[in-house]
């Protein structure tokens, strides 16, 4: 626990640069340079000073505020971790005070959410080819093994899409859906149907501008109201439907409208007669239902049978 601690330290001190704990310092590139590798990050010597490029870890002063931030708007379930909220200095774009606990969690869990929007995409894409490994002891050889086979698939996945396979026919009923029993109607609920529809007409881009168009008519009929949201809203939700209604009627009526099929058959509302069918034939696959009522609950079950070869 400890080893991780001090490993955390570490990386947190070299991603926002915290005095004291940065590790990326002349030693380090010093020994890049005895080493004889990453030859871009050596440090370049000039006639006043000795400049050390920067590496793929060094974040702008930007970048350190939004890690901040991250760290700043997590919230863990209580007895998680210390409150991560009150570790954060903003001001000086650092974390304090973090206890061996924290930086288990911050390893494991925190810190690869808090960095994922300053990685680059090379960094991202070792998730990818971590995920490759499936022997910790030859990691270089299960990344390689399944980066051929991943491409071979590709391969195989271009060049043979148009072709049709060969000794395994399809099945006639694949296209086919059509209910296996007969039905009965039911009548939904009219206040259940109003909500799920206008529901629908809310979360529709279509429909956003006539919502906008209806909240001004209504602060234009009940002034007095105009400064109660909640009102509006409750005015809004019990008269937009039919308001739309009416109001895409009208400009039905107009020569040159701009209304939408889609939006004529949302105007125009649900139809209250729902069918229900026991089972139905789904491209070769029949659906039973069940429902199942245990004192006041009901449950729906479902069960799929393959119909077709």
């Amino acid at each position: 626990m400890h080893i991780e601690k001090n490993v955390c330290d570490s990386i947190i001190g070299t991603l926002l640069e915290i005095p004291g704990k940065n590790k990326d310092g002349m030693a380090a590139r010093l020994d890049l340079l005895n080493m004889g590798v990453k030859t871009d990050l050596q440090p370049e010597y000039g006639e006043r000073c000795t400049r050390l490029p920067p590496g793929p870890w060094n974040l702008s002063r930007a970048e350190k505020r939004e890690v901040c931030n991250s760290f700043y708007g997590m919230k863990v379930p209580e007895g998680y971790s210390s409150n991560i909220k009150n570790l954060v200095s903003l001001q000086d774009s650092r974390l304090l005070g973090l206890k061996s606990h924290d930086c288990h969690t911050l390893m494991q869990q925190l810190l690869p959410v808090a960095i994922r929007s300053v990685l680059e995409k090379p960094a991202r894409y070792m998730k990818v080819l971590k995920g490759y490994v499936q022997n910790r002891t030859r990691p270089e050889g299960c990344i390689a093994e399944r980066y051929i086979a991943e491409e071979a698939v590709e391969f195989c996945t271009q060049h043979l899409s148009d072709v049709s396979t060969v000794g395994v026919p399809s099945s006639q009923k694949m296209g086919v859906s059509k209910p296996l029993s007969g039905c009965t109607v039911s009548v939904v609920d009219q206040d259940l149907l109003n909500q799920a529809h206008l529901y629908v007409l809310e979360n529709t881009e279509e429909v956003l501008p006539y919502i906008e168009q209806h909240m001004i008519h209504i602060k234009t009929a009940y002034p007095k109201f105009r400064k109660r949201t909640k009102w509006l809203q409750d005015k809004h939700n019990s008269t937009f439907i039919q308001w739309l209604r009416f109001k895409v009627q009208s400009e039905l009526e107009e020569d040159n409208h701009g209304v939408s099929e889609n939006l004529r058959w949302l105007a125009a509302g649900p139809n209250m007669a729902v069918p229900l069918y026991r089972s139905y034939l789904i491209k070769g696959m029949t659906n039973l239902f069940w429902l199942l009522k245990s004192n006041k609950y009901f449950l729906l079950t479902i069960r799929c049978i393959v119909v077709g070869r």
